[in-house]
């Protein structure tokens, strides 16, 4: 069964800019929405993806956490246009660059239209103790935090969080 072992962070200044070695656009969108998946209604997101060139169907369960099941299935880039269609909430505009650091990639999101300003880096783990060296532009840790979940941010975009949130002085 595919596992995902993901840690999200914030992102500080743009020390990350000039080690990107690769940015590919990303449009994505989710059937569901976060209410569903708040009230049980739900056990996973479904999210469609185009990113490049290539599109992708993909569930990922509801735990909180580091630790999730991901399915991910390439389809038409033609269909999942046409599912982007029938998505819940917005539509997730962003650009995912690819920095290599200290042997391990990470991945910076930098969103556009109503999640601008919000930049976030992932790094995918083999196991969840497995250590890593954080790059210095690297600050808060926001995994265990749903409203940085895209699916989140398709229903509220980063737009219409408080001065509050975006504070982000609530997440250890």
């Amino acid at each position: 069964m595919p596992v995902e072992i993901e840690r999200k962070f914030l992102v500080t200044g743009d020390g990350w800019r000039e080690a990107a070695h690769e940015v590919v656009p990303m449009a994505q969108g989710y059937i569901n929405d976060m209410a569903a998946m708040d009230e049980g209604r739900q056990k996973a997101s479904v999210r469609v993806r185009i990113q490049g060139d290539a599109a992708y169907l993909n569930l990922k369960s509801r735990e909180l956490g580091h630790t999730r099941q991901e399915f991910d299935y390439p389809i038409p880039v033609e269909e999942a246009r046409a599912l982007l269609d029938l998505c819940v909430g917005g539509i997730i505009d962003k650009r995912r660059h690819h920095v290599r650091h200290a042997g391990h990639l990470w991945e910076v999101d930098e969103f556009l239209g109503g999640n601008a300003g919000l930049v976030v880096a992932e790094i995918e783990l083999e196991s969840a103790d497995e250590a890593f060296v954080k790059p210095d532009w690297v600050g808060k840790q926001v995994t265990d935090s749903p409203r940085y979940y895209n699916l989140a941010l398709a229903s509220r975009p980063y737009a219409q969080w408080s001065a509050d949130e975006r504070d982000a002085s609530d997440i250890s």
